[in-house]
């Protein structure tokens, strides 16, 4: 049997050898910021001239192009290839051109892998799962090459695939937590309840998190684990996250009441729309149906929230001094709100080969929020953390 450990919140993770220690590793992304595009002689030059290379590689870096007119998130879905490949390419060449390759590199690729921002996918979403070509999709892209870069210069690879990731960064975009936070401590100053957006399919809906710290966990156990070699996992907190059980605490967290979906509400108070495909990305079946009252990022448009923000800004000294790009900001979160079929990923492949990695999602809800506050991004005084 594996020796497991717990860190703080984290459960359930492995305990290294002591050879282990001592490795070198580049992070690319670290900062949250996506990079620029360089070419790889530039980069390989100031590599060289930095003397920069190391055993491992943890490729985390990440562009979100603007969205299609009238679009989600992810509607630029060319766009998305075209960078984030070119992203990747780059700095691979740029390892081969400085002569410092790695032992092995680790790709971030995600949930969208399955095709979950597409519709309902096979549940639960399992590392062998056929690939969905209803889009084109930037991780086949990023992965196809990994795999034949590695390859072609006798290295390994690993690629894992998280869900919704809650962590504390000064660029916002992607992030589920923010926005949350956002709303909740304008709510609070307006005197209003935090109203959940979107209705009973949505509340109830089964969805996974995948916190940035216990990515890190899973990150590092797989590049150091032999048995791991070249092969792709899922990444998730191991823990059934659900609305219904958590806004409830989130209102606790700052200390406000709190709205849930409205049963005697008419259809037509709510948006509808249903996901593009027929079928959707599971092969088979009904699209799935969407609805909700209001958007996170239609609400921070208004000019009473962008008034009071700015008030919670000059009392609190923060540094986001506008609720600005608010579409990039929000939208990302209104998907994790509005979503009404389930977003499910099997952890059985990592712990056949021993990781266990476990966190409770509110816990890492709470304390990214907390981060937020010590990044200056959100207001501190949250009441604490919610039984």
């Amino acid at each position: 049997m594996p020796i497991l450990q717990s860190k703080s919140i984290y459960h359930g993770l492995p305990v290294f050898p002591q050879e282990t220690k001592g490795f070198t590793a580049i992070v690319t992304g670290a900062n949250g910021i996506s990079g620029d595009h360089m070419s790889p002689d530039i980069l390989a030059k100031q590599m060289r001239e930095r003397g920069i290379s190391a055993e491992y590689v943890f490729f985390f870096a990440y562009i979100q192009p603007k969205p299609k007119d009238g679009g989600n998130i992810w509607s630029a879905a060319e766009d998305l290839v075209t960078i984030n490949k070119s992203l990747l390419v780059n700095f691979l060449e740029a390892q081969a051109l400085a002569n410092s390759l790695p032992q092995r590199i680790l790709l971030q690729l995600g949930a969208k892998y399955y095709g979950a921002h597409l519709g309902p996918t096979k549940l639960p979403s399992e590392e062998s799962d056929p690939r969905v070509y209803l889009e084109p999709n930037f991780y086949y892209d990023q992965e196809d090459y990994l795999k034949d870069f590695a390859a072609k210069h006798g290295i390994s690879w690993n690629t894992t695939r998280p869900a919704n990731i809650p962590g504390a960064v000064p660029d916002a975009a992607m992030n589920l937590c923010f926005p949350l936070g956002v709303y909740a401590v304008v709510q609070k100053h307006l005197r209003q309840p935090l109203e959940f957006p979107s209705d009973f399919a949505a509340w109830t809906n089964i969805q996974m998190l995948s916190s940035a710290q216990m990515n890190c966990y899973l990150a590092e156990w797989a590049v150091l684990t032999e048995d791991a070699k070249n092969e792709s996992f899922n990444a998730t907190d191991d823990y059934p996250f659900a609305w219904e059980m958590f806004w409830p605490k989130l209102a606790a967290f700052y200390g406000i009441q709190w709205k849930g979906p409205d049963d005697n509400a008419s259809r037509t108070e709510y948006h509808e729309f249903q996901t593009p495909y027929t079928p959707p990305p599971r092969g088979y079946g009904p699209p799935a149906t969407i609805r909700f009252k209001f958007t996170l990022a239609e609400w921070a448009k208004r000019p009473e929230v962008q008034n009071a923000w700015k008030e919670i800004v000059a009392e609190h000294n923060l540094r986001n001094i506008a609720l600005e790009d608010v579409d990039r900001v929000f939208g990302f979160t209104d998907f994790g709100l509005s979503v009404s079929y389930p977003v499910v990923q099997s952890m059985a492949k990592a712990k056949k080969l021993g990781f266990f990695g476990f966190v409770d999602a509110s816990e890492t809800i709470y304390r990214t929020l907390e981060e937020f506050v010590d990044l200056h991004m959100l207001p501190p005084g949250p009441s604490g953390v919610a039984s």
